[in-house]
């Protein structure tokens, strides 16, 4: 079951899980809905010619999103499921995302797993199923389902973000650059701007070498300031190779970059924790 319409609105019913906060899109603002505290209520951006409507169990949903109120989110996404008589991929999707949110995620993983029973090319919600299997750090079982989501739709700079987060933990290093080259070639800002496309993982708050390697996919395709920037960060949190990175190919690329010259020239000093 496809839904074209449907996925294109769900764009804005996604979640991004990196070392900067959530940023949930709020279309329902934009429309006029009153954002008080409470339940939502309509209200009308212009009363001589538009009246008040009601809001659909949905949209009540997603202000409760915006919100950050997840508990309610969840519920009214349910009714909202309920009342399409369970077949509805896009709300199963968004009933995981707020599951999610809420570290449920045994729950959002069956919601996931829902969505993608009922829409096959829901390439969202299969990226959506790695994540959480990432965020229980079982790296190995979220690689297919990246994978699945990459094969549906390669040109999401998130989805080959994520496959290539996880071959990093699996120690998988040049898969991971190559995903991860592939990636900012799609979307170079796909690293530390917000997305609204699905659930992004970020390694990098927890290993020194991610730097490293995201600052040499940065310099394979000739970016070389997000790859100093990187580099600079993977020197402050202690990396301690100069030679590898002088010698390495990548890096070679940008060897004449002033600024790739005076970080070798005069490296910062480690920040410990």
């Amino acid at each position: 079951m496809k839904h074209p319409t449907r996925r294109a609105s769900s764009q804005a019913a996604t979640l991004l899980v990196m070392v900067v906060p959530l940023m949930w899109a709020t279309p329902a603002r934009a429309a006029g809905f009153a954002p008080e505290q409470g339940a939502p209520t309509a209200v009308s951006s212009s009363p001589e010619t538009s009246p008040p409507r009601e809001l659909t169990l949905e949209q009540r949903a997603d202000i409760f999103m915006a919100r950050k109120n997840y508990a309610d989110a969840a519920d009214y996404y349910y009714r909202a499921i309920k009342q399409s008589n369970f077949k509805d991929p896009v709300l199963w999707n968004k009933l995981g995302i707020a599951f999610q949110q809420e570290v449920k995620l045994h729950s959002a993983r069956q919601a996931y797993t829902h969505a993608t029973r009922l829409d096959k090319n829901f390439a969202e919600a299969w990226n959506n199923i790695g994540t959480v299997y990432f965020m229980e750090k079982k790296y190995g079982k979220s690689v297919p389902y990246y994978q699945r989501a990459v094969k549906l739709r390669g040109d999401t700079a998130a989805f080959h973000m994520n496959l290539g987060t996880s071959y990093y933990h699996l120690k998988k290093f040049d898969e991971a650059v190559e995903e991860y080259r592939t990636a900012l070639g799609i979307d170079p800002k796909v690293v530390y701007q917000q997305s609204n496309v699905a659930t992004v993982v970020h390694a990098g708050a927890t290993d020194v070498e991610f730097y490293f390697y995201l600052a040499k996919a940065y310099a394979s395709i000739g970016n070389a300031e997000d790859a100093v920037r990187y580099l600079r960060r993977a020197l402050e949190d202690g990396y301690g190779d100069p030679k590898r990175i002088q010698e390495d190919p990548d890096f070679q690329k940008i060897s004449q970059y002033p600024a790739f010259v005076e970080l070798m020239r005069n490296p910062p000093v480690a920040i410990k924790n």
